[in-house]
């Protein structure tokens, strides 16, 4: 296996650079990427089908009645994120690894990935524990405080499967490094998600209105009306619905994983530079100044 060096998104990033990266990857490996998320959003449309809720139901309960009904859910909603998990696994495997040895296709990735599930399944639950009280907190300042306390959590949460599939399934390491280059290059980290989950938000948005319009004629038809609102959940159980979202899914779903590796090699990458130019101030002293590493591009980007 090619050393992770030679990854071809292991280089310090601009968002220009970044974007083309990820584009250039998407379209040479669509084949797999889309097979991939298109299996596991039909597997997922399917078993979310199987949850009706009817909201006249809700309309006539009391509070017992209606914890009762959504623990009928309980298990094919704990079932729905283990696979989304899994998939996720699955995917980030692909993308780190595919690129340093031809050899690892799907097939040997996903046996790779099956390493890191119970480490990676842990810390969401811990992260899940952190992340509801950050946004608790982030509620107290209302909705900026709240929506910063939510693009805080996804940063951290993209760097933990990258960190934990090149560096080790260690829980300990992978939440102290996962910390670490989250918060090196903080502000740039936190901007460059935001900017990720708006773009995904606006295209699943758009791309979820034109799945609808075959079955509602309009996109705002369920927001209209309660009665439009309930004939949407029905729809979400036809074959069709099912299979479209899915490719819609599978259009989607792989640019979480090659975001959250460009910001890991991002990081990885001006960490790497900044400890060789330790490692040359030593021996030269006043030749070098690392806190420059961060205010200027890494000679690899004149490369390319």
């Amino acid at each position: 296996m090619e050393p992770i060096s030679s990854h071809p998104f292991y280089k310090a990033h601009t968002i220009d650079s970044a974007m083309n990266s990820i584009w250039e990857f998407y379209t040479r490996k669509f084949i797999t990427l889309f097979l991939v998320s298109f299996i596991m959003g039909l597997i997922i449309q399917y078993i979310t089908s199987l949850i009706r809720i009817e909201i006249g139901d809700y309309q006539t309960l009391n509070f017992e009645e209606m914890m009762l009904k959504i623990r009928e859910f309980m298990w094919p909603m704990i079932i729905v994120s283990v696979l989304s998990l899994i998939f996720t696994a699955i995917l980030h495997s692909y993308v780190i690894f595919n690129p340093l040895d031809s050899e690892n296709n799907i097939f040997r990735c996903i046996l790779k990935s099956f390493r890191y599930i119970i480490p990676y399944l842990l810390i969401m639950i811990m992260l899940a524990v952190a992340g509801s009280f950050a946004l608790f907190l982030g509620l107290l300042v209302v909705v900026i405080g709240a929506l910063f306390a939510g693009i805080y959590i996804m940063t951290i949460y993209l760097f933990i499967l990258p960190i934990m599939m090149v560096e080790g399934p260690n829980i300990a390491n992978t939440i102290v490094r996962t910390m670490k280059l989250a918060h090196r290059g903080f502000w740039s980290n936190i901007g460059w998600t935001a900017v990720f989950v708006i773009i995904i938000l606006v295209v699943t948005m758009i791309m979820s209105g034109l799945i609808l319009l075959p079955f509602t004629g309009s996109f705002f038809s369920a927001v209209k009306n309660p009665e439009a609102a309930t004939a949407v959940l029905n729809i979400t159980s036809r074959p069709l619905y099912i299979i479209l979202s899915a490719a819609l899914n599978g259009l989607t779903m792989p640019l979480l994983p090659m975001f959250a590796c460009i910001l890991y090699f991002n990081g990885r990458a001006r960490e790497d530079e900044l400890f060789s130019n330790r490692s040359v101030e030593n021996e030269y002293p006043g030749k070098v100044r690392v806190e420059d590493l961060y205010a200027k591009p890494l000679p690899e980007d004149d490369k390319n």
